[in-house]
């Protein structure tokens, strides 16, 4: 009987040391990355532990594919509702379009836009438009809604700029600031981002930006966010914005909604689902 209880003391402590030598690699290993990885500054370093909280673009890469139900109101009334599907590896996006008020409101019916890692294209009812105009507008789209779905994980990407500007106090909430700024090869100005990190949650409740591409860059927008969880994943799918300034101080005017809705990963999509 005491060798059995022996054998058992010898088994269990075996155990506890191969669990705790496991640990002890698995520590090295995350520590190796995070040298491996080089953290700029401050900033850098909030950046990195934010999206450790929403999820890596690994976790995404890992779900392979995204579809969701993606619905824009301006103030106005006017809506542009679509159906959102992208796969991550890659970055292929495509949108159905069931109401467009703000995109080709001229056209009536449904319209599709792709981008199937190639080429940019464009459906109006099931028919091919090659309207140059028209394709520069998807040009845009594609890869802007796909970079607001992904954009927490993509703050991680090469030629992005960090810059920590201390903390602030936002209705009782303290919060880091970071700039975000990206490299520019040809000297164009580039979107400018302003994070406010919850410091108790980690998590972005608002980000003020800039949108360089309509020469929106003297007054930013600010952005307010509220998260779902999905598949292990933080996903800021309640969003609105308006004008602001750099001290995130809002207008009086409305808010600009956006909301996702019905997010389903890992849907077994294949570039033919983006091919027009």
């Amino acid at each position: 009987m005491k060798n059995k209880y022996l054998l058992v003391y010898i088994i269990s402590s075996l155990l506890l040391t191969t669990i705790t030598i496991g640990c002890k690699i698995a520590d090295s290993e995350s520590q190796k990355q995070k040298v491996e990885y080089k953290i700029q500054n401050k900033g850098h370093e909030l950046v990195y532990g934010m999206v450790q909280h929403v999820g890596t673009y690994q976790k995404l890469i890992e779900l392979k594919d995204v579809s969701y139900r993606y619905t824009y109101q301006t103030p106005d009334g006017k809506k542009d509702i679509s159906i959102e599907k992208y796969i991550f590896d890659g970055e292929l996006s495509y949108g159905k379009y069931e109401q467009h008020d703000r995109t080709f409101a001229d056209l009536t019916g449904i319209i599709e836009q792709g981008y199937d890692g190639q080429i940019y294209w464009l459906k109006h009812e099931g028919q091919v438009v090659d309207d140059s105009l028209k394709l520069k507008r998807v040009a845009f789209n594609r890869p802007t809604n796909f970079y607001w779905f992904a954009m927490f994980q993509k703050l991680l990407d090469p030629g992005v700029e960090y810059n920590y500007l201390g903390d602030t106090t936002i209705d009782n909430k303290i919060y880091d600031k970071v700039d975000i700024s990206f490299q520019s090869e040809d000297h164009k100005p580039t979107d400018i981002y302003r994070l406010f990190i919850n410091q108790k949650t980690g998590l972005v409740d608002q980000f003020l930006f800039t949108v360089a591409d309509f020469g929106v860059m003297e007054t930013p927008l600010l952005m307010q966010c509220q998260y779902e969880k999905v598949d292990g994943l933080m996903i800021p799918n309640q969003r609105r914005y308006k004008k602001s300034t750099w001290d995130a101080e809002v207008t009086d005017d409305p808010w600009i909604m956006v909301t996702w809705s019905d997010i389903s990963f890992n849907n077994n999509l294949t570039i033919e689902d983006f091919q027009k």
